[in-house]
């Protein structure tokens, strides 16, 4: 029994429907996968449907985008199965707004420099719930200005904040401690993302110590065998439920390809979710 516990639909920021991911899950040989769309639980109960349908056991859940305020780095949390999903709405509300916004803003300031259109974009972010960069570079795709999302010209309008031809607007976000507490009020199991990503491994540590989340995840397509050692021992130390996950973007995704189960979880960490889960319930 294995699963898939970071994938990524429309409702975010890939380019895969909700279907095409549970019907590719099930083809993948995968008994779980979660739906854990950015800062948006929309998703999941059709997908519970589609997982009914295709046999496959689809596990509630989101990625909440959050801050370090003592170091000012970005942090992902993953909230999976909580018992309460509506305690999280205006978290969720907040993020969404913020993100659309600042896409808003930056469409206009594409849209100085390139003949695309905020229609032409809108329908890429239509299906989604915020409006996401991805969903601006592939109508820049569409009109050939460049052959990948996260290319050159991504890192000139979004990516160099000394370019240029910078369009980038940042996006108002939680404290960690904030979306925890959120994570808490909701009664979900709360996994830390891919703390390599942004450079997390001490807060990985003092949240631990702290007893503030349930498990982190081990198991990530940028996780280096050097890191999930690291990751690893944190986990024994401290007791935590180690998950894997591929953070699947369909054709979005950073870096090297990542198809559905390239990174996986295993029966008893699914289990220890589940039961901890079950122990919020109860409280």
């Amino acid at each position: 029994m294995i699963g898939d516990l970071h994938c990524h639909s429309k409702l975010s920021d890939s380019s895969a429907g909700l279907e095409d991911i549970v019907f590719y899950a099930k083809r993948a040989g995968l008994d779980f996968v979660a739906i854990t769309d950015h800062d948006t639980m929309a998703g999941v109960s059709r997908a519970v449907v589609l997982g009914k349908r295709y046999g496959v056991e689809v596990i509630p859940g989101a990625e909440i985008s959050c801050t370090d305020p003592n170091t000012g780095r970005r942090v992902h949390l993953l909230c999976y199965l909580p018992q309460k999903p509506n305690r999280l709405d205006s978290l969720f509300f907040r993020t969404l707004e913020s993100r659309t916004q600042a896409g808003q803003i930056m469409i206009k300031r594409v849209m100085q420099m390139y003949p695309v259109t905020e229609e032409h974009i809108a329908r890429y972010y239509s299906s989604s719930k915020a409006i996401y960069k991805v969903h601006i570079m592939q109508a820049l795709l569409d009109l050939g200005y460049d052959t990948t999302v996260y290319g050159p010209l991504y890192r000139q309008l979004f990516g160099d904040k000394t370019s240029p031809s910078y369009c980038g607007e940042p996006v108002n976000y939680p404290t960690v401690e904030e979306a925890l507490n959120y994570i808490k009020i909701a009664k979900g199991v709360a996994v830390l993302a891919h703390p390599t990503v942004y450079q997390s491994m001490e807060l990985l540590q003092t949240l631990a110590e702290q007893k503030l989340i349930h498990g982190v995840e081990l198991y990530h397509p940028k996780n280096s065998a050097a890191d999930q050692e690291k990751i690893r021992q944190i986990a024994e130390e401290y007791g935590l439920i180690t998950t894997g996950g591929t953070d699947f973007h369909g054709y979005y995704a950073t870096g090297s390809s990542n198809p559905l189960a390239t990174c996986i979880t295993g029966e008893e960490s699914i289990a220890k979710l589940y039961q901890a889960a079950g122990k919020l319930e109860s409280k």
